[in-house]
């Protein structure tokens, strides 16, 4: 008998005769004062500020050029658009658009500009964005590799206060990423280096209205 396995049949052995697990109690606070939705989307904006994100503001009809000054800003030639995302969101950049393909590998992925995703929704007491690879969202690795990330959070329906209140509408299935800023870690002398491990750049535009 390995080692494995005494250790396991120890555990069986301890946890044979045990009764139902204990209800875990959840009396905890879901949100930390009451807000108009127009109150939590200024919350998440002044988080996600915090945290070194550049936030904008939008509607349906704003989205399209304010996408494309954001891209000429910062030089984009490309970005990258997963399936799902709405078209008409890039239709007035003259950046050429690169579709999110399976077998693209990191390299390919490297030498994208920008990248626009949607989300699945926005926590604004944390200042998180949360990406669980649906329309419009893409696969994790196009967030993480390109160095220049645009995230669009719709206001108000994706935007929730607290995490207890984001944890029932997320599915634990699903590849969730969690965003709270661009990538950043810090050494032992607290020196802070951004895009390590993500994205050295994340804007956040908060679209209100129609969005089609």
């Amino acid at each position: 008998m390995s080692s494995r396995d005494r250790i396991l049949g120890r555990i069986r052995r301890a946890v044979a005769d045990g009764g139902p697990d204990p209800a875990v109690p959840r009396d905890y606070l879901r949100v930390h004062g009451v807000r108009t939705p127009a109150g939590t989307a200024d919350l998440l904006a002044v988080h996600l500020t915090e945290y070194r994100a550049r936030v904008h503001r939008a509607d349906g009809d704003g989205i399209a050029p304010l996408l494309a000054r954001l891209l000429a800003e910062r030089g984009a030639r490309t970005v990258l658009a997963p399936c799902g995302l709405p078209p008409q969101w890039l239709a007035a950049t003259g950046a050429t658009r690169v579709e999110d393909r399976p077998g693209a590998n990191p390299y390919e992925l490297d030498a994208v500009d920008s990248v626009v995703t949607g989300c699945a929704l926005a926590i604004a007491e944390t200042g998180t964005i949360v990406l669980d690879g649906g329309p419009g969202q893409g696969r994790r690795r196009i967030t993480l590799i390109p160095d220049h990330h645009v995230c669009v959070v719709r206001v108000p329906e994706q935007v929730v206060d607290s995490v207890p209140q984001a944890l029932p509408l997320l599915d634990p299935t699903r590849p969730l990423t969690w965003i709270s800023g661009p990538s950043a870690t810090s050494d032992i002398e607290l020196d802070r280096v951004e895009g390590v491990h993500g994205p050295r750049t994340l804007e956040v535009i908060l679209l209100s209205g129609p969005a089609e």
